[in-house]
């Protein structure tokens, strides 16, 4: 991998950690912190954002590996998180209960799939 891909993730990384804090922020302000809302909106919001860059990124052929991999790799694997995901669950069954941790087990998977879907579809309309 070039070094200027290896810069590419870098970047996007670092805009997709600052966006991911102050959505996780807001949503802690907006919706309080009984339920992590801020994981389940960047997982969401994320996964439909991938949606329209993988539509986006098809209709510039040849699409730039750098602006790529700023925009998959860096940003969006920086917004979304899974490991937190992870840990969110483990939390929501140990402080709450196995159906609360599995309705957003449901809700972050289905949502989220749903997101890249709307993505796809809305990317699709736009080109």
């Amino acid at each position: 991998m070039g070094g200027h891909i290896w810069l590419a993730v870098a970047a996007g990384g670092a805009v997709g950690a600052v966006a991911r804090n102050g959505v996780s922020r807001a949503a802690m302000h907006l919706l309080g912190p009984n339920f992590p809302w801020g994981t389940l909106a960047v997982n969401i919001l994320g996964s439909f954002a991938m949606g329209l860059f993988i539509v986006w990124l098809a209709h510039r052929e040849p699409a730039s590996p750098a602006l790529r991999a700023f925009l998959t790799v860096g940003l969006l694997g920086a917004f979304t998180t899974f490991s937190t995901f992870s840990l969110d669950v483990v939390t929501l069954y140990r402080d709450r209960t196995l159906t609360i941790a599995g309705a957003y087990i449901l809700a972050s998977v289905i949502l989220s799939v749903g997101g890249l879907f709307a993505g796809l579809a809305l990317g699709r309309q736009l080109t």
